[in-house]
């Protein structure tokens, strides 16, 4: 299998030990803690699955500038986005050394994870935004992503990191939720060897499931990983466990049985385009998986970003070497009315605008609200039935 990012063996940072994790979470209790963003509990939540391995915790203001410039920490690690833990200033009891880190997403905010503290630093305004500006590629307060990490705060809590909870993940998607250990394990049992994931925050269409379908015959892959977001998203994203049950139902009725995991993973979604769909990388390979389909507009968001940005980066900023795990580039997929299927675009040059098949999120939502059944060729039926009764509820 596929070795984890930056390391031979995976260093997920949760105490698996409950005998141990029960012990910690009552000394976490006498500590002093503070309720940390969304956000952080998402990273604290993929530093404890081994998402972010090698990390040992949340980074500091050093690393997050190299990161912002140069997609690599201060030691060398190649790493696309900062890892951090950022918080109001004067947010911390002073002289602490140790402090527990509690939920903001579940009701009683309960301890998620314990952290010791090597450095409390303050990013300057021009610092911070030029962090945003290098990530997401804009500064721009519309963008969700930038919205959401500019109202943290600017104090850097770094240091490391010890997860005693998975948040609401575990307990509202029993099925779904899974670690990046559970997945080697899962994809080792199988005997897989070349898996290629899916990234997905939406329903799966045709169109996407055909990618799938294409993109495992092409590389001769042994399985599919359906890896969806399980955090945060946007106003107007269908909740995940919508995407859930039409994902699954996709699968199981047009998927051979053996081919196809689907599961899911606890982060807030950056909508950082380009360096995002490298992130999505990194985490995948501490999966187990050989390959990520990233495609047009890949964690992309409103028009920041060029539609194949996403793809461009891998092969201009992602030095050869940083990553084992390689990436099929898809390009626009759609229903061909002269081929009756679904194909690339770009593999169709004689089509013009008349041959394709199109429908626009607005005209999908707007069909599905009125109980207009989608065409055939853009949604199975099965999946279709299950969005319709979520958008008329």
């Amino acid at each position: 299998m596929i070795k984890p990012h930056g390391s031979d063996k995976l260093h997920p940072l949760y105490v698996q030990d409950k005998a141990s994790r029960t012990e910690l979470l009552e000394e976490a209790k006498t500590l002093p803690s503070i309720t940390v963003s969304s956000s952080a509990a998402a990273n604290a939540v993929m530093l404890g699955c081994g998402y972010f391995n090698p990390l040992s915790g949340f980074m500091d203001k050093q690393d997050a500038l190299f990161i912002a410039d140069t997609m690599k920490t201060a030691s060398g690690l190649f790493w696309p986005i900062p890892v951090l833990n950022l918080v109001p200033e004067n947010s911390i009891p002073g002289d602490c050394k140790i402090i527990s880190l509690r939920d903001p997403n579940v009701d009683g905010n309960p301890i998620l994870a314990v952290q010791e503290i090597k450095s409390i630093e303050t990013f300057s305004e021009v610092e911070l935004s030029h962090v945003t500006e290098k990530v997401f590629g804009t500064t721009d307060a519309s963008h969700p992503g930038v919205a959401a990490f500019n109202s943290q705060g600017n104090s850097i809590i770094s240091g490391p990191l010890k997860v005693l909870d998975f948040s609401y993940f575990e307990k509202d998607f029993p099925e779904t939720f899974r670690t990046a250990y559970q997945l080697r394990d899962s994809i080792s049992e199988a005997g897989w060897k070349k898996v290629v994931a899916f990234q997905t925050r939406n329903p799966m269409h045709r169109a996407h499931e055909e990618l799938c379908r294409m993109a495992f015959e092409s590389l001769d892959a042994d399985g599919i990983l359906i890896h969806m977001l399980l955090g945060k998203l946007k106003p107007g994203d269908i909740p995940a466990d919508v995407r859930d049950s039409s994902i699954r139902i996709m699968a199981e009725k047009y998927f051979p049985a053996g081919t196809i995991k689907i599961a899911g993973y606890g982060f807030d979604m950056m909508y950082a385009g380009p360096r995002e769909a490298v992130l999505h990388a990194v985490f995948r390979q501490n999966s187990g998986c050989s390959h990520l389909i990233v495609g047009r507009d890949h964690a992309g968001v409103g028009d920041y970003y060029g539609p194949f940005e996403a793809q461009e980066i891998f092969r201009k900023q992602v030095p050869e070497e940083a990553l084992e795990i390689k990436i099929f580039e898809a390009d626009h997929t759609a229903w061909s009315k002269k081929l009756n299927k679904v194909v690339m675009m770009r593999d169709h040059p004689d089509h013009t605008k008349e041959d394709w098949l199109f429908l626009s999120g607005t005209r999908v939502r707007e069909m599905l609200s009125k109980g207009e059944p989608l065409p055939e060729e853009f949604s199975r039926p099965e999946v279709a039935e299950i969005l319709m009764k979520y958008y008329q509820s």
